[in-house]
């Protein structure tokens, strides 16, 4: 392995992501809610899935859903990692399978562990500073597909990704060609006190908990004696959640112990390959105060804060919209900077491969 890479590309350079919210959507609450309940996913038909399961080398496993739709056997792959409590089918997923499709991309959503709608079966789960584990399914992406590969992380996966790629320097050029963050929470414990207060918590949190309390219960019917079971049914918000499971669960001391290991904002500079960062700078769950300025980021790092968005949201067009701007905006964005050209038709591959051999 080479020194030091080439220069960031022109690419990574691009000029933010302008974006303005439908005059009915008013506030980051809205923008976040109505695009996950009510906007249009895709331009044609929900997307379909083929579904892979892999055994992690602990001896767990994890499911992949590869889209059945069309690509050429050099496209371009765009890999997802969801969100907390995310799947294939959120509405950010199938809003890149559409996105994909159009391309003439191969694409794949990899669930975290317990996601995929089966309790995965180890004394473990998913967090997210989970970059040992995007190591390992981009390791195994990559052996078998030899076109570029571009990945995107939503929320949570966004963080691990980054984290992933903080962690592994000029190393990651080897596995990806670029990779893209959206409203991803790199400040954990910022983002943390955010969604634990007033509205964010009467709502979201309780949304999440009710998901998230089930399988930590199945969890500890699988090991017993994992965690305390009464400190659990009493937790009332997710860094009490983290304090009792996440966190003893992964290696960590406690809630505070693993923002701080797990966050990925401190890791930017470190970051060697073409990196998108986006954040609605009104994110509910993400403060504005706590996203990175450009001097907290190295060269290979891009900065998209605009003003309007929320978390996930991204809402465009007439009633009921769509959620189609962000996901062509970021895979856009992904291609260029891997070195395709981008197209209704389909990518052409461009220097990827030429850099990877570089790295």
């Amino acid at each position: 392995m080479s020194a030091a890479l080439p220069s960031p590309p022109a690419a990574t350079q691009a000029a933010g992501f302008d974006y303005s919210a439908p005059w009915w959507l008013p506030g980051g609450n809205l923008q976040s809610i109505w695009p996950a309940l009510f906007a249009r996913r895709t331009s044609g038909a929900p997307p379909s899935y083929r579904r892979e399961r892999w055994t992690t080398p602990d001896g767990d496993f994890v499911d992949l859903d590869w889209s059945t739709a069309p690509a050429a056997e050099g496209a371009p792959l765009l890999v997802l990692f969801h969100g907390l409590e995310g799947s294939s089918r959120s509405h950010y997923a199938e809003a890149f399978a559409g996105y994909a499709r159009e391309r003439g991309v191969h694409y794949v959503v990899p669930h975290f562990r317990g996601c995929s709608g089966e309790i995965n079966l180890g004394p473990r789960a998913y967090h997210s500073g989970d970059h040992q584990e995007v190591q390992w399914i981009l390791t195994r992406l990559r052996e078998a597909h030899r076109g570029p590969l571009v990945a995107v992380g939503i929320s949570l996966g966004g963080n691990a990704l980054l984290r992933w790629a903080g962690e592994a320097g000029h190393a990651a050029v080897g596995l990806a060609d670029a990779v893209a963050a959206v409203c991803s929470p790199i400040d954990l414990a910022a983002g943390g006190a955010a969604i634990g207060r007033g509205f964010n918590r009467l709502v979201y949190t309780t949304m999440f908990l009710r998901s998230m309390r089930p399988k930590a219960l199945l969890k500890l019917s699988q090991h017993p004696g994992l965690f305390d079971r009464e400190a659990l049914l009493a937790a009332r918000d997710l860094y009490e959640f983290d304090n009792v499971f996440t966190a003893p669960l992964h290696g960590f001391r406690g809630s505070d112990d693993y923002y701080a290991r797990a966050s990925a904002k401190p890791h930017l500079p470190r970051i060697r390959l073409p990196a998108l960062v986006l954040n609605a700078r009104n994110d509910p769950f993400v403060p504005a105060g706590s996203l990175p300025g450009p001097g907290e980021v190295g060269d290979w790092v891009t900065l998209w804060q605009p003003a309007q968005g929320g978390h996930v949201g991204f809402p465009c067009g007439r009633w009921p919209s769509h959620v189609l701007c962000m996901p062509q905006a970021v895979g856009d964005w992904l291609l260029a900077a891997a070195g395709s050209a981008v197209s209704p038709d389909g990518p052409s591959s461009g220097p990827a491969a030429s850099r990877r051999e570089r790295a």
